[in-house]
């Protein structure tokens, strides 16, 4: 097109630096043609596909339409036609041969970007559908960005540099320490991700807790290099994906999933006010519904082990004790409350004395994992615990204060 230009304008006793007036023409019409194509695309891509996509019943056809996913369409459409058109109207020459690389370079990079949309688009499909919480998208996503910007790359420079790609990739092997230097936190984390993903190990949603990174929250994201954990104090905790395999982490989810969450506390009886059970005890405690069945069947059992011998020395045979009883009847009012998981294990046991008394421990199990909902049950059963030790006369220990001080020396007045 350009040669036939100038022949034109020769004819027509163009004298006046005819070539460049040809190229100058040629030129005009190639912006021209870009402009053009660029317009029509746009009502196509962006008016019409675009559009129709929003209006779509799919759910993934419908994010698509809002990424940038059309944009990049147009320009590969114009790349695609001004080199065509390249090859049409200018002669071959350096310049045409490098107007080429660059447009290629250019629809290379626009193929690039399409496929970054339409993986972001994924993405956000997936965390929308909650596939997510099982695999780790964001981290294998990640990944094929980067082994695609990897591969464009190459292809870039081998066109800037007019060689092979095989060339360039045959140089990478003298290269290899340097780039295992370079990705290996990419490495490392796509290995973790896959062996965090395979044993079920860390889902979107898990409560992490780990005590090195001081992290202790709700899991966010998982990428490629890095997992966002957002600590109940509301901030966020960035660590390295492949720490979780090297290092230790606790996850709550099978707490979440069982429906019980543990109650483990203790409480300290003074050793001083353990003694045995009187007759009037068992009278009055057998009036009670959650220990009448107990002080009934242990007095029978101890009637029968003390038949032979002399009780009225004290040292002599079996008898209930009001510590004994007390753990009796905290292990009847956890089985008869109904936040108390039955089926999990439960009990009231005695832990090593200790310089400031007896340990009580309860252990059992609420019958929900809500944060909220179980430090209320926790801080009912203990209110209880507290409030009731004293008709065993029991007494929890209690460091003395200024108060305590101020009584006993008054006491003493």
């Amino acid at each position: 097109m350009q040669q036939q230009i100038e022949k034109w304008l020769i004819a027509n006793h163009w004298d006046y630096y005819p070539s460049y007036v040809a190229m100058a023409v040629v030129v005009l019409a190639f912006v021209l043609t870009g402009l053009v194509s660029y317009y029509i695309a746009y009502l196509i891509t962006r008016r019409g596909l675009e559009r129709a996509f929003a209006k779509s019943g799919f759910l993934f056809v419908r994010r698509l339409s809002e990424t940038r996913l059309f944009k990049h369409i147009n320009y590969l459409i114009v790349a695609v036609v001004l080199s065509r058109t390249a090859l049409l109207w200018f002669e071959a020459s350096e310049f045409r041969n490098a107007l080429e690389i660059l447009l290629r370079v250019w629809m290379l990079l626009a193929v690039l970007f399409i496929a970054f949309a339409a993986l972001d688009t994924l993405t956000r499909w997936t965390f929308e559908r909650g596939y997510a919480t099982n695999l780790p998208i964001r981290g294998l996503v990640q990944t094929l960005k980067l082994i695609l910007s990897i591969g464009i790359g190459i292809v870039v420079i081998s066109l800037l540099i007019g060689q092979s790609p095989f060339i360039l990739l045959s140089g990478l092997g003298a290269m290899t320490a340097v780039l295992m230097l370079v990705f290996k936190d990419p490495i490392l984390g796509l290995v973790a991700g896959i062996q965090l993903s395979a044993n079920s190990m860390l889902r979107i949603g898990d409560w992490l807790e780990m005590s090195k990174y001081n992290v202790d929250g709700e899991v966010i994201d998982i990428g490629l290099t890095t997992v966002k954990v957002r600590n109940w104090d509301n901030t966020v905790t960035t660590i390295p994906t492949y720490s979780l395999i090297s290092d230790s982490f606790k996850n709550w989810r099978a707490m979440s999933e069982s429906g019980g969450r543990r109650i483990k506390r203790s409480v300290v009886i003074d050793v001083t006010t353990v003694r045995f059970i009187s007759e009037e005890d068992v009278q009055r405690f057998t009036r009670s519904p959650l220990l009448s069945e107990y002080i009934i069947a242990k007095s029978h059992e101890l009637e029968q082990a003390n038949k032979d011998t002399d009780m009225t020395v004290a040292l002599n045979g079996r008898r209930m004790t009001n510590l004994g009883t007390f753990r009796a009847y905290l292990e009847r009012y956890l089985n008869s409350h109904p936040k108390i998981r039955k089926d999990m294990t439960l009990m009231v046991r005695q832990l090593a004395p200790t310089d400031n008394g007896i340990p009580i421990e309860v252990y059992c199990f609420s019958n929900v994992v809500q944060w909220v909902q179980y430090e209320a049950i926790q801080s009912d059963i203990f209110d209880h615990i507290f409030a009731v030790v004293g008709e065993f006369d029991l007494r929890v220990h209690q460091s003395p204060s200024g108060h305590d001080m101020q009584v006993a020396f008054s006491s003493k007045e």
